[in-house]
């Protein structure tokens, strides 16, 4: 019996690291490391050993022989990495044993007794900046301060994973065990350029590291954008999982049928939400206010604009597939333009497009209400250009497939009652810091900000919003390793202040500052008030609601 990677894989290669006969590619220090989907087990290498199963921080290896129905393809994935079909490098992947603690940054790592303990400030809380204080912690002597602009640890896989992702989720879990780490300081609630400059962290710590994300999404540039009901996926994705900074009333759903501009991750995730069972949303920690609002929702119809055709679609074969077998939910190709079925009838067996090869394909009357049921409908070679109404979106005109002898095409107009943009996020300034307007980022060089000395970044705003939750750790790894080189080369600044200083700063321009022990309250007060439900946990989603429970406010379990 062999084991296969499903669809969960975050990629940060933990399972790399414990497996006894390296049969887990890519690995760290193989090009495709990062450019791949996930990971992949080798059939034939793999002894059944179950180790990278039990260290897998999101549960998404198991025994191939004990797939459910819809993680079956993943042992066809699994093994078809290492026929040569998607880039695999697998001649060098099974030369020996491979017993090496994982993802060493590309500094050789000295000894503490090569440079002084140092402190180390961490601003977001995110997978990013977890990363980065977990390899300070295992591998170094330094103090770290966790900061954060919200009363509440957690980032991206607290407001940014689908609630109906609840292994993706446990990667949480991995991250929390560092918040009472004896190192390990928490600032919670405080926000760079608002109430404490980056200059003033500077001074307290010996290097600032900032793994702040990237929270702006993008914009269309068509006209009626701003019209009602025309709201970005980012806003969305905040409101079904919580975020302080939307408001429960910020998505009305009494459209029949929605159009989602975009083909990424966050756009399936967002059209999967839209047409789910409300009763299977109500066993995970969507926010109580998005289950109302989904439990009377009048959208049936999603509909998916895909500016390139299926093979290249910008979601992942796991995204595609999960979609395929969601229950009551029909998924069907608009097949308008001749080039979609081509691309699905000349797709290769381990080509994206072939996973469409037994979704039905059909013509669509976008000027009637949806059909009875519930579904989702992929348009590839389709781009908006124009959100129409008055005041309100009531429809979208989107690009059509070319008539026969030219060479541009005609426009459709969708009947929608709301249009989702799910063309990707981008990095906002941080004051103090340079920034990048074309890219959205810091620049940097290696993770050391230029003209910064001590100060780095890490995640989203070092490299641009792309990779999920593990491609972090990498990214992390290359930013401490810059750091701790730049330590030992005595270039880090003194700092003035002291981190117990810091703290005293920190709670004078904040008072509801929250800590370690308040984290730690607030985790106990979700979970309690999501007992009763048989829910992970009920996310308490207001500032005031999230420090009075860091405070220790008794909640009662009623909403």
């Amino acid at each position: 019996m062999t084991y296969a990677i499903t669809q969960t894989c975050c990629s940060d290669a933990t399972c790399v690291a414990v497996c006894p006969v390296n049969c887990i590619h890519p690995t760290p220090q193989e090009r495709a490391f990062g450019s791949t989907e996930m990971l992949h087990i080798d059939p034939k290498a793999c002894i059944d050993c179950g180790a990278c199963a039990d260290a897998c921080p999101v549960d998404a290896i198991f025994p191939v022989d004990s797939l459910s129905p819809s993680q079956a393809p993943y042992a066809r994935i699994n093994a078809a990495y290492y026929e040569g079909h998607v880039g695999a490098e697998p001649q060098q992947a099974v030369e020996g044993p491979n017993f090496h603690a994982w993802g060493e940054p590309t500094f050789e790592r000295s000894l503490p007794s090569d440079f002084g303990p140092i402190r180390v400030a961490v601003v977001g809380t995110g997978p990013a900046g977890m990363y980065a204080a977990e390899d300070l912690l295992l591998h170094t002597n330094a103090e770290v301060t966790l900061i954060d602009r919200l009363p509440v640890a957690g980032g991206l896989v607290r407001y940014g994973v689908a609630p109906d992702h609840p292994r993706t989720k446990k990667a949480s879990e991995t991250f929390a065990r560092f918040h009472d780490h004896p190192r390990v300081r928490m600032a919670l609630g405080i926000e760079v350029g608002r109430e404490v400059t980056a200059e003033e962290i500077a001074a307290h710590h010996d290097a600032v590291i900032y793994a702040v994300g990237a929270s702006a999404d993008r914009q269309l540039g068509i006209p009626g954008e701003e019209l009602t009901g025309s709201i970005a996926a980012a806003t969305f994705v905040a409101w079904y999982n919580g975020h302080p900074d939307t408001a429960p009333d910020a998505v009305d759903l009494n459209a029949e049928r929605v159009v989602v501009v975009g083909n990424g991750n966050v756009a399936l995730d967002v059209a999967r939400i839209l047409v789910a069972d409300p009763d299977e949303l109500a066993r995970t920690d969507i926010a109580d206010h998005a289950l109302a609002a989904l439990r009377t929702s009048k959208v049936r119809e999603v509909v998916l604009l895909g500016r390139r055709g299926p093979e290249h679609a910008a979601y992942t074969k796991s995204e595609l597939i999960a979609l395929k077998h969601l229950p009551g939910v029909e998924l069907v190709v608009d097949d308008e333009d001749a080039r979609t079925a081509a691309a699905v009838e000349a797709a290769g067996p381990q080509d994206k497009a072939a996973l469409l090869a037994d979704v039905p394909r059909r013509a669509m009357d976008w000027s009637a209400a949806p059909a009875a049921g519930r579904r989702i409908v992929l348009r590839f070679h389709s781009l908006p250009v124009e959100a129409t109404g008055e005041g309100a979106v009531r429809g979208v005109r989107v690009t059509g497939p070319a008539a026969e002898g030219q060479q541009a095409g005609g426009e459709r107009e969708i009947a929608a009652g709301m249009l989702l943009r799910a063309v990707g996020y981008r990095g906002v300034a941080v004051p103090g810091l340079p920034f990048d307007e074309a890219s959205g980022t810091v620049p940097h060089e290696r993770g050391r900000v230029r003209g910064r000395p001590g100060t780095y970044v890490v995640g989203w705003i070092k490299r641009g919003p792309s990779g999920g939750i593990g491609a972090n750790r990498t990214c992390a790894a290359e930013t401490v390793g810059t750091l701790l080189g730049d330590a030992v080369a005595g270039a880090l600044p003194a700092p003035s202040g002291t981190a117990r200083a810091f703290q005293r700063l920190a709670r004078s321009r904040n008072r509801r500052l929250v800590d370690a022990r308040g984290q730690a309250a607030i985790d106990r007060a979700e979970i309690a008030r999501g007992r009763r439900d048989g829910r992970p946990r009920a996310k308490l989603t207001t500032v005031a609601e999230l420090v009075s429970a860091a405070r220790g406010a008794r909640w009662t379990l009623t909403r």
